[in-house]
């Protein structure tokens, strides 16, 4: 997969999550733009080109636990888009424990590429990186911030 990085979905109803997830995000590099929406619905209205004339994410990271609409309701309802309106996105599935149902369940569904367990570092999104966007050289080395 030879894609770029530039626009970083979080999806979280966490307010203190998504600071400190995108600090981690804004630590491997400043200028990856992270777009945060605090719920499922927020974020399908948001992937909807009707609603959307704004950048489309590469990356998702996904929480699971979430009211009205959890991580698991989020991916089905993604599914019944339009495949014009999916994102191309590779979407993370967070959670707060290791659960090796929810990490089979994951699998069901061709965009969810993985899951991963609360929090977001630094070290870990360069994982994912490494993983899903191997070409991609976007990040500064960590050695040079505090």
């Amino acid at each position: 997969m030879n894609k770029d990085l530039k626009y970083i979905m979080l999806i979280d109803d966490d307010e203190d999550d998504n600071y400190f997830h995108e600090k981690a995000i804004k630590k491997n590099n400043p200028e990856n733009i992270v777009i945060i929406k605090t719920s499922g619905i927020l974020a399908l209205e948001y992937l909807e080109p009707v609603n959307n004339a704004g950048p489309r994410p590469d990356l998702i990271f996904l929480d699971i636990n979430m009211p009205r609409m959890n991580g698991w309701e989020f991916l089905d309802a993604y599914n019944l888009l339009d495949k014009k309106q999916q994102s191309e996105a590779i979407i993370i599935m967070l959670a707060t424990s290791q659960n090796l149902q929810g990490k089979t369940q994951s699998k069901s569904w061709g965009f969810a590429f993985d899951y991963i367990t609360k929090p977001l570092t630094p070290d870990i999104i360069q994982e994912i990186v490494k993983k899903y966007f191997p070409h991609y050289n976007g990040f500064k080395p960590l050695s040079i911030f505090p």
